[in-house]
């Protein structure tokens, strides 16, 4: 399927422009949701918000990146996207970034793909003729590249789009800690640490060293201190060996778009997967620029540049509404 390629606008060609004016400038129109919480098995929920459309129209399941939610500026655009564009959509927050904490002392992860399968398995029950398709972005295309090439397919999936995925997690936690990635990486340090402050408690409980956790000053600390123990690694090396999506792009069997920049300031040019990484049904579409969930193009008329809109509503969902046959 083709795919209209990415052209940023000249005033925001650089890494940390595109980022920066994505994830804190831009503010896409808000799109009407319908809240829904989803009991899990283990006592735990997770936060659910539904855009709705057309009757029988493929549901699209979006999944954001770490300490994203609703609110974040991709989620708008691409809501907003699958509206026009006939789909309905289901926004997938991950376990205690819905706005409240979550009932258990872990979380979520950049391979934790269980509770991905358990929404799938719960809409595939509340909707069997229903064609699904994803989205998910950074952390969450993560979580949805290894879910494809676990299922294979198994998948209730028929396509999906990944953007800005840190193939290699180990990698991506290094690159943050060099140069003017760095404010990333303490961006995210900081997101994290009121979460972890209010469930202190539940942590301690678990053996979780909190005072430790919130000394991190990089990412391999935080995923050494928090992620690794609480979710069955053996430390941080080895939780990013175990949930990074990178070898599971050659077992993925449904349509799958890969969107990645080389200018990404959370990894190096050297995560974006090769076309001999990447099975057959997996279509690469890399650029020189687009930084990290940037993507910014310039909005229509004469003085669009200056007006710079997401691409990732636009190309990317049309490839995806293609895919599943809408």
């Amino acid at each position: 399927m083709s795919l209209r390629p990415f052209v940023p606008p000249g005033l925001l060609t650089g890494p940390h422009a595109q980022t920066l004016w994505a994830g804190l400038l831009q503010r896409p129109a808000a799109v009407a949701v319908r809240p829904e919480r989803l009991e899990l098995a283990d006592g735990d929920f997770l936060d659910l918000a539904w855009l709705d459309g057309p009757a029988g129209a493929p549901l699209v399941v979006v999944l954001h990146g770490m300490q994203g939610s609703l609110r974040s500026p991709y989620a708008g655009a691409t809501l907003a996207g699958l509206r026009h564009l006939g789909l309905r959509g289901l926004f997938v927050h991950f376990r205690g970034c819905g706005g409240e904490p979550n009932r258990l002392a872990r979380g979520y992860h950049s391979g934790e793909t269980g509770d991905l399968g358990t929404v799938l398995a719960w809409l595939r029950g509340r909707e069997p003729e229903t064609v699904l398709g994803a989205v998910g972005f950074s952390l969450g295309g993560n979580v949805l590249v290894k879910h494809l090439g676990e299922e294979g397919p198994a998948t209730p999936l028929a396509a999906g789009v990944a953007v800005s995925v840190p193939f290699d997690l180990a990698a991506c936690a290094d690159a943050l800690d060099h140069g003017a990635a760095r404010m990333y990486r303490g961006w995210l340090l900081r997101k994290t640490f009121p979460l972890v402050r209010a469930k202190r408690a539940l942590l301690e409980a678990a053996g979780v060293d909190v005072d430790g956790v919130l000394r991190s000053v990089t990412m391999r600390d935080l995923d050494g201190r928090l992620t690794a123990p609480l979710h069955g690694f053996r430390d941080a090396d080895d939780y990013y060996r175990r949930a990074s999506a990178g070898p599971y792009l050659a077992q993925v069997e449904r349509p799958c778009l890969v969107v990645h920049a080389l200018d990404d300031p959370f990894m190096t040019p050297e995560v974006a997967p090769g076309p001999d990484a990447v099975s057959p049904a997996v279509q690469r579409a890399v650029f020189a620029h687009g930084g990290h969930v940037g993507f910014l193009e310039p909005g229509p008329g004469p003085l669009g540049h200056l007006r710079p809109r997401s691409w990732l509503g636009g190309p990317p969902l049309e490839w995806l509404a293609a895919a599943l046959g809408a």
